[in-house]
């Protein structure tokens, strides 16, 4: 039992000295980092109409994201606190100075960041003493001011003027240090804890966002079921068109070279002929079918060799560079996969043009799929068709599609899906389809 108690209390020890840290942190974070940001801020954006600001903004804004990204990250490793990431999303393809001003400036979040970075001046220094500081503050009665005063000859307690009482005051400071310290250490927690909920309080997303996003999902939920009950039927109806009308044609002539055998062995083998012909059509077209579902080089060598694969049928040249360290859940890689077939059967359909390119990587937790053309532009997603029909598909794992395709081109589709990698690649990483 002796053995366990001095693990539980070694246990407690360490985390109230991590406490003990973290308080600390926050009000390092306070005055060194939250306080100079604001200020800062504040400038930067004054001086938007002299042209300064336009350039510093977008800057100084990034870092207060920073500085607050940091914060929820800390939130909910300290305290399991979660405060989700509110911030609209840049467009695919990046934006000119202006326009990513207005989307910053425009963003409720970033008004929320800066003024959490203006109240956690205080609020980071008054819990992160209270986490931290008031355990420093007794520690240094325990520790600190005895020595000094012994050595001096005179100086200040945490408590009192050392010099003044003697001995008692002496023994008092360390007996009252040590009190402080002993009930401080484990309200280092609690106080961490209220500094996070006052983060959420200012950080998280606005109830008008998160009902934005809701219906965001319930469109994409809608669209994603529309989308799956047409290609139920694509399926049906190819199954009913093509392989279950040559079955059927297959099983009749089966049947009548049973028929023919005893009076007509001829025509019997020639019923028979054609019957092995049908099989071997319908299995083709229940090959091309599973193909168009879940190709078998998707599943065997992932987006990387499909895609390649892909880029070798193609009528014209497509340079193709892909950099994935590992394969996406199949769901994702199927989406992927059609994703960037569509977009190249246009290409090869409609823009006219004589090269492609195309370029996949993963990087901040996202799939970034890249299709570029030399034709003559004008494709435009609204019109409906095929790329209405990538966005839905998209759009079913929060994905993302932009269009750039100015008259007489070139065109280039940038697509994002989030996604985490798993298992490292086999594959090279570049070459020419």
């Amino acid at each position: 039992m002796s053995g366990r108690l001095v693990d539980r209390l070694g246990e407690r020890a360490r985390r109230a000295l991590v406490n003990l840290v973290r308080g600390v942190l926050q009000i390092v974070l306070a005055f060194t980092v939250n306080l100079p940001l604001f200020i800062l801020a504040v400038l930067s954006i004054a001086f938007i109409p002299l042209g300064f600001g336009v350039v510093m903004v977008p800057g100084v804004l990034q870092a207060v994201r920073a500085v607050a990204n940091q914060q929820r990250a800390w939130a909910a490793e300290w305290s399991g606190v979660e405060i989700p990431v509110p911030y609209r999303e840049e467009p695919p393809g990046g934006l000119g100075p202006f326009r990513r001003l207005g989307l910053l400036l425009t963003d409720p979040a970033t008004w929320r960041d800066l003024l959490w970075t203006l109240l956690n001046i205080p609020a980071g220094l008054v819990l992160g003493a209270l986490a931290g500081g008031l355990t420093l503050y007794g520690l240094e009665g325990v520790f600190v001011a005895p020595v000094v005063a012994t050595v001096t000859e005179y100086g200040w307690g945490p408590f009192w003027p050392l010099e003044d009482y003697g001995v008692a005051g002496y023994a008092g400071t360390v007996v009252l240090g040590a009190a402080l310290t002993v009930v401080s250490l484990p309200l280092g927690g609690v106080f961490l804890k209220a500094h996070a909920v006052f983060t959420q309080s200012l950080l998280a997303p606005t109830k008008g966002a998160l009902t934005a996003r809701v219906r965001q999902l319930a469109e994409s939920r809608s669209e994603t079921v529309d989308a799956s009950a047409a290609e139920l039927r694509r399926i049906e109806r190819d199954l009913h068109d093509g392989a279950q009308a040559r079955l059927v044609a297959l099983s009749m002539n089966i049947g009548l070279a049973e028929e023919m055998m005893k009076h007509d062995p001829e025509t019997a083998r020639q019923l028979l002929a054609e019957a092995r012909a049908s099989s071997g059509m319908a299995l083709t077209e229940l090959r091309d079918l599973v193909r168009g579902i879940h190709p078998p080089v998707l599943a065997e060598r992932g987006l990387d060799g499909a895609v390649r694969a892909l880029a070798l049928t193609l009528p014209l040249p497509v340079d193709v560079r892909i950099d994935l360290p590992g394969r996406a859940d199949a769901p994702v890689e199927s989406a992927a996969y059609f994703a960037v077939a569509e977009i190249l059967a246009n290409v090869v359909k409609h823009s006219g043009a004589r090269r492609a390119w195309l370029q996949i990587e993963h990087a901040g937790g996202r799939l970034l799929m890249i299709v570029g053309d030399d034709g003559t532009g004008g494709a435009e997603p609204a019109r409906g068709g095929g790329m209405r029909g990538i966005e839905r598909r998209l759009a079913a794992f929060d994905g993302t599609m932009a269009v750039t395709s100015p008259p007489g081109g070139p065109t280039v589709v940038t697509m994002e899906l989030p996604c985490a990698l798993s298992s490292p690649k086999t594959l090279p990483s570049s070459g020419t389809g």
